[in-house]
C-alpha cells in the first residue's frame, strides 16, 4: 500500500476526514506534495486537532511510520521532476 493511502486510512480510523481526503491526494507526502515541507504541515495539523487520536498519529509520524518508502522514492527519482536539477545547483 502506498504511504499516502495508509496514513489516510489511519485519519479515517482517528475521525478526521478531512486531513484524509487531503493525504489520499498526496497533500502530505514527501513527494507528491504540493507543500516545500509536508511533515511540518503534517505535524502541525495533527497538534491542532489535540484529540488523543490525532496526538497518537502525531507520535506515529514523529517516529516516521508514515514516510515515504524506498519504493516511492526511487520511483520519484525516476521521474521527471526527480531528475529535474534543483535551483541554485
Amino acid at each position: 500500500m502506498h504511504t499516502k493511502d495508509l496514513l489516510a486510512q489511519e485519519l479515517r480510523v482517528a475521525g478526521l476526514p478531512e486531513m484524509a481526503d487531503k493525504a489520499a491526494t498526496g497533500y502530505y507526502h514527501d513527494f507528491l506534495s504540493p507543500l516545500a515541507t509536508p511533515e511540518l504541515q503534517l505535524e502541525a495539523d495533527l497538534r491542532a486537532v489535540g484529540t488523543p487520536a490525532a496526538e497518537a498519529l502525531r507520535k506515529r509520524h514523529i517516529n516516521g511510520e508514515f514516510d515515504a518508502s524506498n519504493e516511492e522514492s526511487e520511483a520519484w527519482a525516476q521521474s521527471p521532476k526527480g531528475k529535474r536539477p534543483c535551483a541554485g545547483w
